[in-house]
């Protein structure tokens, strides 16, 4: 079948597209207020920014910057988007965090934000991207650090990461687990099943994001977009499981241009995780107010919120759900990706 053939937009479209995108830039930047924290992050190349959305963050925080803190991050950056929780109090007390802060609405500026930190603050160095909810894992982390696995990176000519997350959850009812803190979570929000993940060619074109992977190059033909899972089979979500959390700032490289992707990388070859704990903090009232406030667009809040109203006893850990015992088992199921080279570069790391 012959390919159909895209008539190009006229010039008074073209010229109306121009000009709304500069106006949307426009009431991006004026929108931005630098609330504490150096405008430029000093840095070596291989330091590590961790960059991080946040309205409302009290419930993770104390824990998320241990656990980043602790796997080598040089410093933080958080783009806050109306806290009203103490968030942003808490934050100025630490010398290694900038804050930004901007009213417009998060579904529709998030990866303006996303890019605008990393290019504006993170400029020469690597930068992590993490929701509160998240924990950045990969193989060799308690060996080597961020530090280390940035070192593996720039070695090998590589400027960014491909990670796949991974829902976890608790054995009780997720009603029952609403009232834990985040501590709590990371003990006991053990499980995670990978039976209902579905992989698709990387750079496939039927993916919503594929655009933004098509000037990539992958270190490893083994890596994959995954997409479903847990929330595939619980509210039929065909939720996008591959990020892009990882990326070298350089003026050339595009981090953070949609919630996922990162565009111009050339990513390891190998893929790290991310644990995600999504139904922690009572997920049931969050996607309430998400749905009311019609805060997203992909309508996935109200698939979880009309399955969670229906089964007040709804747990989501199921027959085929296994205990998380680190990154190994999930190479061996082909969740993620395994690299020998990055092995050998562990095993003689400091030797």
């Amino acid at each position: 079948m012959k390919a159909e053939t895209r008539q190009k937009p006229g010039l008074g479209t073209r010229i109306r597209g121009r000009a709304e995108r500069w106006l949307r830039h426009r009431r991006f930047m004026r929108s931005i207020s630098h609330l504490h924290g150096p405008r430029r992050i000093d840095a070596q190349p291989t330091d590590v920014t961790v960059i991080a959305l946040v309205r409302d963050g009290m419930f993770y925080l104390e824990e998320f910057l241990k656990y980043y803190r602790d796997l080598g991050a040089h410093s933080f950056v958080f783009f806050d988007t109306g806290s009203t929780d103490g968030t942003v109090e808490r934050l100025k007390q630490e010398t290694d965090v900038s804050i930004l802060r901007s009213p417009l609405p998060w579904g529709e500026f998030e990866s303006d934000f996303r890019n605008y930190a990393a290019t504006e603050l993170c400029m020469g160095h690597w930068v992590l991207y993490a929701d509160m909810d998240e924990l950045f894992c990969f193989e060799g982390q308690d060996q080597i650090g961020l530090t280390g696995l940035t070192r593996y990176m720039q070695t090998e000519g590589y400027t960014g990461l491909v990670a796949q997350m991974l829902e976890m959850v608790p054995s009780e009812p997720l009603a029952q687990a609403a009232t834990w803190p985040y501590s709590d979570v990371l003990q006991r929000f053990t499980f995670y099943d990978v039976t209902d993940v579905i992989d698709r060619d990387y750079f496939q074109p039927e993916a919503k994001f594929g655009w933004f992977l098509r000037d990539n190059t992958l270190g490893s033909d083994q890596i994959r977009v995954k997409m479903g899972g847990v929330r595939h089979k619980f509210f039929g979500e065909m939720c996008c499981l591959t990020k892009h959390p990882l990326v070298f700032v350089d003026g050339h490289t595009q981090p953070g241009v949609h919630p996922h992707c990162a565009s111009v990388v050339r990513t390891a070859d190998f893929t790290a995780l991310i644990k995600h704990y999504k139904f922690a903090n009572d997920t049931l009232s969050r996607d309430r107010e998400s749905v009311a406030t019609q805060a997203i667009h992909h309508g996935e809040d109200a698939l979880r919120l009309k399955r969670m109203s229906e089964d007040s006893a709804l747990s989501l850990r199921s027959d085929s759900a296994q205990a998380f015992a680190g990154v190994g088992p999930l190479q061996q199921q082909g969740f993620l990706v395994a690299s020998q080279r990055f092995r050998d570069f562990i095993a003689r790391f400091d030797t």
